[in-house]
């Protein structure tokens, strides 16, 4: 295989919100397994993405525990890459910039390690997700480092999202966010 004729290090399969991106990765699969590219500058930088990575983090998740709608407030605020290595999720972003053609819209998809789909989230966006199997771990790169004192969120069930899950679980800190018509939002969009 020459240069010219290699897959692409990233493909760009949709961009549901402006500015969030959903990627599927380089993958390679033979009889010994897979390896798939989580980042690669240069293969972001392609599609316009920028990131300086700062800090990766992960969780892992029983089914239907819903843990967000989570954000970094500025000037610790971040772009976030979020993919899921094992189990399932329905992975939902809320537009919070004011000014954005989709402020106050939400989307979801479904990340899994069968996919292996990437979400590119741009600063500005709320995120969470429900897990959907027992035992999904969902790694999270970030171009700023945590900053507990800038750590925001808003409640899960407060913006109409339609989560598929009758009695989901959530940590006290998740329960007890504003709703999003008492967030004034400090975040502007960017086109």
């Amino acid at each position: 295989m020459t240069a010219e004729t290699k897959p692409p290090l990233f493909e760009l399969l949709r961009e549901p919100l402006p500015g969030v991106k959903i990627l599927r990765p380089f993958q390679h699969a033979d009889e010994r397994g897979c390896f798939v590219k989580t980042f690669h500058d240069g293969g972001l930088a392609s599609h316009g993405l920028h990131m300086i990575l700062r800090e990766e983090f992960y969780s892992v998740s029983a089914r239907n525990v819903i843990r967000g709608m989570h954000f970094q407030l500025p000037p610790h605020a971040h772009q976030k890459i979020v993919t899921c290595l094992r189990g399932r999720v329905l992975d939902v972003v809320l537009d919070l910039r004011q000014g954005s053609p989709a402020y106050g819209k939400s989307v979801a998809l479904e990340l899994s390690d069968r996919n292996r789909l990437i979400a590119w989230l741009p600063v500005g966006v709320a995120h969470g997700f429900l897990s959907l199997e027992d035992d999904s771990c969902v790694v999270y790169k970030t171009d700023t480092v945590h900053n507990p004192a800038f750590d925001s969120g808003l409640r899960w069930d407060s913006f109409g999202f339609p989560w598929p899950v009758d009695n989901p679980v959530l940590s006290p800190r998740d329960l007890h966010h504003p709703g999003f018509a008492e967030f004034t939002t400090p975040f502007v969009f960017e086109a």
